[in-house]
C-alpha cells in the first residue's frame, strides 16, 4: 500500500507564484495579488466556496503560460498584445493536473472581455463567470504602481475600472469591486509585505491529500510549467527524472521512495522559473555575472518546496543535485556526511542527462565519452563512486530511458508550442 503524502496543494502553489514572479522587480508580487483580489472579489459576490477556491488557484497560476520576460511583460499593459497566448497555453499546462482542472479552465478564458455580454461564451464554449472575475482582477493588479503610496491611488483605479464597465468587465463584478476599493484595508493588503502569508491564511482551511500516485501527476505539471520556457530545457527534467527514479530501483530503495525520487527529478529545477530566459537559452558558457544569476535556481529549489509540508525527502533530493561530496558544490557546500543517498542518486541522474541530451548548440556525448566525463567526476570527489558504478553496468539501459523520456516529452512541448502557433 502507497504511503499518503499529506500536502496543502495552496501552499505549493503559492509559492510556485513567488518563484515565477522572482524573474523581474516589474512582475514582482503579481501573482499574489491577482489571488487576493480574485479572492475578495468571490467573497465580496457570494461566490460557492469550491469558486472561491478555484478563483484563488487560478489568480495564483493565471501567467504560467507567459513563458519568456517579454510575454510577462505584455501581460501587464492594460490592454495587452495577444493575451490569448499565454492563457491557452496556460490551460494547456495546469488541465493535465485534476484538482486545478478547473482552475486551467479559468485561466483559458481569463482575458475574455465582457464585451456587452457577448463574452458570455467564445468560440461557441461558454465562459465560466470565475474567469471574468480574475480578467477584473487581473486588470486591477496591473493597474497599481508599487513605487507610489498605494491609498492615493485608489480613486483612480476605481475611476478606470469603473469606465470600462460593460466593455471589459461585467457590470455586477465592478460594482462588487467598487464597495471593495472604498475600503482601506483592501488596498493596504494588497502590497503589504506579509501578503503570502495573507494568502495562506486564507487557505488554510483547504487542503488536498495527495498520495504518491497523485503527488507523480502535479510534479509532471510543474515540470511542463519548468521545462517549457526555452527549447534548451524543454526535456531536461523528465530524462533526469526517469534515470533517477530507475538509479533509486537499482540499488533497491523501496517502493515509494523510488516514486518519489522520480517527484524530486520532476521539480528539481524549479528554481529556474526565477531564471531569465536570455540566461537560460545562452548558446555559450556563462559569464560571471550569468553563473551567479544561474546558481540561484538550486536554493529556490529549496526554498520553495521547505515551505510545503511533506515534502522534506523530495526537497532535499531535488535541492541538492549542484553539491559535490567535497563540499564545493552549490549553493549550500554540502559535504558527503551530509548528503543522502537521494541526493547522490539526482547528482548523478542530472550530470548524466546534461550531458547524453542534444542541445541547439551541441551534440550529446557518446556512451564512451560520457562514461569517462563521469569517473572523471567521481576522481575529483565530486559524484558518488557506487552510483555512478551502477550506472555504467547498465548504461545502455539507463540511456534507453533517457531517450524514451526525450521523445515523450518532446511530442508534448511541440504540442504545446503547435497549439500556440495556431492560435
Amino acid at each position: 500500500m502507497h504511503q499518503r503524502k499529506h500536502v496543502h496543494l495552496f501552499d505549493l502553489v503559492l509559492l510556485l507564484s513567488d518563484a515565477m514572479d522572482m524573474i523581474s522587480p516589474a512582475v514582482v508580487n503579481h501573482h499574489y495579488r491577482v489571488a487576493y483580489i480574485a479572492s475578495a472579489l468571490a467573497s465580496e459576490l457570494h461566490l460557492t466556496e469550491d469558486m472561491k477556491v478555484n478563483v484563488l488557484l487560478a489568480g495564483a497560476l493565471h501567467d504560467c503560460g507567459a513563458l519568456s520576460l517579454k510575454e510577462r511583460i505584455n501581460a501587464l499593459r492594460f490592454e495587452a498584445e495577444q493575451p490569448q497566448l499565454h492563457a491557452e497555453q496556460g490551460y494547456l499546462l495546469l488541465s493535465a493536473f485534476r484538482p486545478l482542472q478547473r482552475a486551467a479552465t479559468l485561466v483559458r478564458y481569463h482575458h475574455t472581455p465582457w464585451d456587452w455580454g457577448k463574452g458570455a461564451s467564445v468560440a461557441e464554449q461558454q465562459v465560466p463567470m470565475e474567469s471574468h472575475v480574475l480578467h477584473l482582477a487581473d486588470r486591477i493588479s496591473v493597474l497599481v504602481n508599487s513605487r507610489r503610496d498605494v491609498l492615493s491611488q485608489a480613486k483612480t483605479i476605481r475611476g478606470r475600472i469603473q469606465g470600462e464597465s460593460g466593455r471589459m468587465f461585467v457590470p455586477r463584478f465592478v460594482n462588487a469591486f467598487l464597495e471593495l476599493g472604498a475600503r482601506e484595508h483592501f488596498w493596504l493588503d494588497l502590497v503589504s509585505p506579509a501578503l503570502g502569508s495573507i494568502l495562506s491564511r486564507i487557505t488554510e482551511s483547504h487542503t488536498i491529500d495527495l498520495d504518491v500516485d497523485q503527488l507523480l501527476e502535479l510534479a509532471d505539471t510543474l515540470r511542463r510549467m519548468i521545462d517549457y520556457r526555452s527549447p534548451y530545457t524543454a526535456t531536461h527534467s523528465m530524462g533526469v527524472a526517469l534515470v533517477a527514479e530507475r538509479l533509486a530501483r537499482s540499488v533497491q530503495l523501496s517502493q515509494d521512495q523510488c516514486q518519489l525520487m522520480e517527484v524530486a527529478g520532476q521539480m528539481h529545477d524549479l528554481g529556474k522559473l526565477a531564471i531569465p530566459t536570455e540566461v537560460l537559452e545562452k548558446p555559450g558558457p556563462l559569464n560571471a555575472r550569468e553563473k551567479r544569476i544561474m546558481h540561484r535556481h538550486p536554493y529556490l529549489t529549496y526554498r520553495t518546496l521547505e515551505a510545503v509540508k511533506g515534502m522534506d525527502e523530495v526537497k532535499s533530493w531535488a535541492s541538492f543535485h549542484h553539491e559535490r561530496l567535497d563540499g564545493t558544490g552549490y549553493p549550500f557546500h554540502v559535504r558527503a556526511e551530509a548528503l543522502s543517498p537521494g541526493s547522490r542518486i539526482m547528482a548523478v541522474a542530472d550530470v548524466f542527462a546534461a550531458i547524453t541530451e542534444d542541445r541547439p548548440y551541441r551534440k550529446g556525448m557518446r556512451p564512451r565519452e560520457a562514461g569517462q566525463t563521469l569517473e572523471g567526476l567521481v576522481k575529483d570527489s565530486a559524484l558518488d563512486g557506487d552510483v555512478v558504478s551502477t550506472l555504467m553496468h547498465h548504461f545502455d539501459d539507463f540511456s534507453a530511458a533517457r531517450i524514451a523520456a526525450h521523445k515523450i516529452s518532446t511530442g508534448q512541448y511541440r504540442h504545446l508550442m503547435g497549439t500556440r502557433m495556431h492560435r
